[in-house]
């Protein structure tokens, strides 16, 4: 991604967005909003952005509050979703970005949702990636969630919340950064079994230092980049996105949304990822096609990270969805 093409964009909440911007080649095509995830920044997109410039279409990718370049506040509050939109809304605004289609991955699918709920009016359409439409997240507690997922599921998921939603996580993630970016980007998508779902069990990953095998999608100077970036601040502010789940923020913030008005008219696409032992493809695809009368719904054989190991097949189906759905 072209470093020229990134702009720090000041919003109205005073908050910086380091923001990679570039306007459609051709005027009657749609911008695309790319909305990541944790631990990632607007670079995760890269193989889309790429692609879609190509095709004529506008893409504004920011590097979401905590990641990368953008301001990293502490107050958990700045990081409830409905101020993250807020924000994102305004940078569409000074992008003067009239038509757009958010496509979020991971918490980036969170923020997507919330941008359905508070402003439809906004988006022509809609695409999830691993993580699928979240209609209501009121009420949400974490360890409600986890028994549950236990009994349903066998697994509890997402136990590492709980770790890194504690005072001290970020301490024992920035001591171990390379250990952290193994197990995320690994290779073998089943560690997350052992090492994400349950709880305690990244921490002592962590803490004894291990290494796992990583993805072929990053490649050794993709290693080096994004330890260099991790490295410069760590990523304890990036780690506020679970205490807002945590502490109950979420479930708060989810008391403005809409409950009338939870099913989405919108064309949506969404990528479900058959080897994610996190984000699980089918009940994730449930809630898509519960609450989306307009859903298209693929599935690829891919861990959690589509947009990486999958990035030609993606955005393909990605434009061919485009193209039906809105037009052009």
């Amino acid at each position: 991604m072209d470093a020229r093409s990134y702009k720090d964009i000041r919003t109205k909440s005073g908050h910086t967005y380091h923001t990679f911007v570039v306007p459609p080649k051709d005027a009657s095509k749609p911008t695309l909003l790319f909305v990541h995830g944790f631990p990632s920044t607007a670079h995760d997109w890269r193989n889309q952005t790429a692609f879609f410039l190509k095709a004529g279409y506008g893409v504004v990718a920011p590097d979401l509050l905590g990641h990368g370049g953008s301001d990293k506040p502490a107050g958990l509050e700045h990081y409830a979703p409905s101020k993250v939109c807020a924000d994102l809304v305004d940078i569409l605004d000074q992008c003067k970005v009239a038509r757009a289609v958010a496509v979020g991955h991971d918490w980036g699918s969170i923020v997507t949702s919330r941008l359905a709920s508070y402003y439809p009016q906004r988006f022509a359409a809609f695409a999830f990636l691993a993580g699928g439409y979240y209609p209501l997240l009121l009420g949400f507690d974490v360890s409600s969630a986890l028994a549950f997922n236990q009994q349903q599921f066998q697994s509890e998921l997402f136990g590492y919340w709980l770790f890194l939603a504690e005072d001290g996580a970020k301490e024992i993630v920035n001591a171990h950064l390379e250990s952290m970016l193994n197990i995320w980007y690994t290779s073998d998508p089943a560690l997350w079994k052992t090492v994400l779902s349950p709880a305690g069990a990244l921490k002592a990953w962590l803490q004894a230092d291990k290494k796992a095998p990583l993805a072929s999608f990053i490649s050794p100077e993709e290693k080096t980049r994004m330890l260099a970036e991790w490295r410069k601040t760590g990523l304890g502010a990036a780690l506020n996105w679970y205490k807002v789940m945590a502490t109950g923020l979420m479930s708060k913030d989810d008391e403005a949304v809409n409950k009338d008005k939870l099913a989405l008219a919108h064309p949506v696409y969404f990528a479900a990822c058959a080897h994610d032992c996190v984000c699980l493809a089918e009940p994730s695809a449930k809630i898509v096609r519960d609450f989306c009368a307009k859903a298209t719904v693929d599935t690829y054989d891919t861990g959690h990270w589509v947009q990486l190991e999958a990035a030609d097949k993606l955005n393909k189906a990605l434009l061919s969805w485009l193209e039906k759905a809105v037009g052009n």
